[in-house]
This record gives C-alpha cells, structure tokens and sequence, in this order.
C-alpha cells in the first residue's frame, strides 16, 4: 500500500489576518459589529461603555497557530458578557470548526475559574462566539458540535454537546444589504464585497468623514495599515503600493488613478473568473468520478451522503479517490466522512 502524502493545511495570510485584529482590537468597532450585525433587542441592555479587551494568552501556541482570535467582554446588568471573537480567513473553510470552537470556549472557562472571574452567583459568565469570515465561497460548516455526532442511542444522545457559534458571512452580508449605513464594521464588510474602485472611494469618504476626531486617530491609523498592506495589494497584485500614514492619503492616491485602477481590476476580475472556473470544473469532475466509484463499491448512496460529497473540497474528494482504490473490502463511507 503506497502512503499517501499528508494533505497541506489551509494556507493564512499573516499580513491579512493581522490587519483584521488590528481593527477589532477597537472598541468602536467591537461596538458597531454587536450593534450592526448581531440580531436582537438584548443588545440595547449591553453597556457598551464598558466593552474591554481580555487577554487570551490561556490558547496554547498550536491552538493559536490555527486561529486569531479576540476576547471582548461587555457589562450585562451586574455581571459581564463574554464575547469571543474569531477571525476566520483561510484559503479553506474548516469543516470542524463548532469543535473548535468549544475547546476555545472551554480553555476560556478554565481560565476564569482559576482567576475566580465568575459572576454574581458564583456561575460561569455567559460567552457569545461569533466568527467572522470574510471568503469568496459561502460558509458551509456545521454551525453546531451536535452536527458533527453520528447517530447514537437516546440515553447517549442526552450526552452530546451542543455548543455552536455565530457566523458573520462578511460578503454575503453585505451583498444582501441588510448592513446599517453609518457603520464601522458594515463599511468594512462592503469594502470586502466591492466591485469597483468608484465604490471603494464612495466607502473609503465616509470612513473619512466618521473617523475625524482626536481620539480616533488610533482606528484611523488601523484602516490605513488595512488598507495599504491589506486590501489593496490583494485588489492589485503586482502594483506596488507605497507606504501611508492617513485615509487621507488612501483617498487622494485611488481617486488619482481610479481611471488605471478600474481597468486593471476589471483584467484582474475577468481573469480570476476564468481560474475559478476551471477550478470549479475539476471539483465537479472530482465528485463524478468519486460518486462513479462510491456507487460501484456500495451501491446507491443516501441523500445525506451525496450531500456530504457535495460539501467536499477538491483535496478532500481526491483523498477519498485514492483510498477508495487503496481499500480491500467495501469502506465505511459514514465513518470516512466522520474522520475528515
């Protein structure tokens, strides 16, 4: 039998992932994010006033290595409100990511037992996970653990966990719109979504007028950083892109080239189209010819496991091919499903 070569783990950009928790390292935008896109009324008995940034040294280095993540917590009447923040933006979506989300949560709960930070009645605070993801693809993922369980007897069942997390699809957020107008977190959900320099100069202004004030100059900076090491160099790759200091000068140096600019983006639009659609040729390829093999081995597969298949990516359904022509005897297709 020929070992397979390990599968490489989803690739993180250092660079954007560093601008996003530069910008949510800010109380304002902490605060737009609840307000803006969190539904309910129970957000009005939040005292903003007290949001405050917790430290998340608890994570140990390989956690961490897979995630960067914040901690928020909020007054609610006498006792806090935990917010656990993720910042999701790898090449890949993580299939088990209500998983992680509850050792997340637990390493968090340990850490304030040993700190006694428990609320009023001595109870554990309550924590809001929300992650935010900001892919081209849409969030497929089970929202929660419960998902992830194969079928076990009642008196088991009771057992399972059921911790799940909120999800803040940026993109397909703000394509909706159903995002507020004046909004720091919603005008950069929009920026993520833009089609066109003209609308990012139309975001970028508003951003310019809100963030006037002495003492946003801070988040003002943070914007700038997102948007020179960030956000452009991922709109424009290959331009060189100077170093700013201000959205001021964001503002003036797009509304200089935004003729070139527009051109180049729509070169750049039309050519990842045509890689996205050779990639998603392969991927439907891939699941043919798998679900061809699946069929032949096992006979018709369930709706659910179709389902499954369909969710697969393109290293995950290429991973299956080949164990399938490994396998001696016809596979457990629920527990290789489980095992991904």
């Amino acid at each position: 039998m020929t070992k397979r070569k390990p599968r490489p783990r989803p690739v993180r950009d250092p660079a954007h992932d560093g601008g996003y928790k530069l910008l949510y390292s800010h109380v304002a935008m902490v605060r737009d994010l609840l307000h803006g896109c969190v539904p309910g009324d129970w957000i009005d008995q939040l005292d903003l006033k007290t949001l405050e940034k917790c430290s998340g040294s608890y994570v140990s280095d390989d956690l961490r290595d897979r995630a960067d993540d914040l901690v928020w917590r909020v007054r609610w009447g006498r006792d806090w409100l935990y917010i656990y923040l993720l910042l999701e933006f790898q090449s890949s979506i993580d299939a088990w990511m209500a998983v992680r989300i509850q050792t997340y949560v637990g390493l968090l709960y340990q850490d304030l037992i040993r700190a006694e930070q428990l609320g009023a009645t001595g109870q554990l605070p309550p924590v809001l996970p929300i992650v935010l993801y900001n892919g081209l693809k849409p969030w497929n993922a089970a929202r929660e653990v419960g998902e992830l369980i194969a079928p076990a007897p009642p008196f088991v069942r009771e057992y399972r966990p059921r911790q799940g997390y909120y999800l803040i699809d940026e993109i397909r957020l703000a394509e909706q719109g159903a995002l507020p107008e004046r909004n720091l977190s919603a005008a950069l959900f929009r920026l993520e979504a833009s089609r066109s320099p003209a609308d990012v100069l139309g975001i970028l202004q508003a951003l310019v007028d809100w963030l006037q004030a002495p003492e946003q100059t801070s988040l003002r900076r943070a914007f700038t950083v997102w948007f020179s090491r960030v956000f452009l160099p991922r709109r424009l790759p290959g331009v060189q892109i100077d170093s700013m200091n201000d959205l001021h000068e964001v503002r003036s140096m797009l509304a200089e080239r935004i003729e070139s600019w527009t051109d180049q983006w729509k070169r750049e639009g039309l050519e990842q189209g045509l890689e996205q659609g050779h990639a998603q040729g392969r991927q439907a390829e891939a699941q043919r010819l798998v679900l061809r093999q699946l069929q032949r081995r096992l006979g018709p597969l369930t709706p659910s496991q179709q389902t499954r298949i369909a969710a697969l990516t393109l290293d995950t359904l290429e991973a299956l091919g080949e164990d399938l022509l490994e396998f001696t005897a016809a596979p457990d297709l629920d527990a290789w499903l489980a095992a991904r």
